[in-house]
């Protein structure tokens, strides 16, 4: 998937490609109309990639259950964002059957649909399965077409008699030994 500089910022409707970054600010591109702003460093801004949704187990992440959805659906659009609750919890349940029906709220559930439909209008959703294919292939090509390389024949240093080779210490690290100097007596 191709979901890195994919962000939303809260208050905001949909996503937003990120553009340029600034000193203070980020100038993004919506994915609903094309417009571009300065998303400012004071606005609450959310990766995709870092987006993690809640489970009775361990949370898993948004691209995750995206990817699934996407495999489950067959690359098709899913149900719209306006749909009722039953068939957005439903189709939700099929994609991730153990999210946490308590933390997860149906605003949560229509917004997924909502970037789902919306990634996929931009072409943004791509099968990890078909890019790890043709990167399996590009892989098998080129070790193809490499030749094997040969072992070198090192001597291991494998001492003659059965005692335990002698470390020798690098030059200069010679510890220096404190001396004490010993009077006779108490000097007046």
């Amino acid at each position: 998937m191709k979901l890195e500089g994919i962000i939303s910022i809260a208050g905001r409707p949909g996503l937003f490609k990120v553009i340029t970054k600034g000193k203070n600010s980020v100038i993004v591109e919506s994915l609903i109309d094309k417009k571009r702003f300065a998303a400012l460093a004071s606005e609450k801004i959310s990766a995709l990639e870092d987006i993690s949704i809640f489970t009775s187990e361990e949370d898993v992440k948004l691209i995750d259950v995206l990817s699934n959805f996407y495999k489950i659906s067959s690359g098709k659009e899913g149900p719209s964002h306006k749909a009722d609750e039953k068939t957005l919890r439903a189709s939700f349940e099929k994609t991730l059957p153990n999210y946490d029906k308590d933390r997860v709220y149906f605003s949560d559930i229509k917004k997924f649909f909502q970037w789902y439909n919306m990634l996929l209008t931009e072409g943004l959703l791509i099968a990890e399965v078909e890019v790890k294919d043709e990167a399996e292939k590009d892989k098998t090509e080129k070790a193809e077409t490499k030749t094997p390389k040969k072992a070198s024949a090192k001597k291991a240093n494998v001492p003659t008699s059965g005692t335990p080779p002698v470390k020798s210490m690098k030059a200069g690290a010679v510890k220096k030994v404190a001396t004490v100097k010993t009077g006779g007596g108490r000097g007046k």
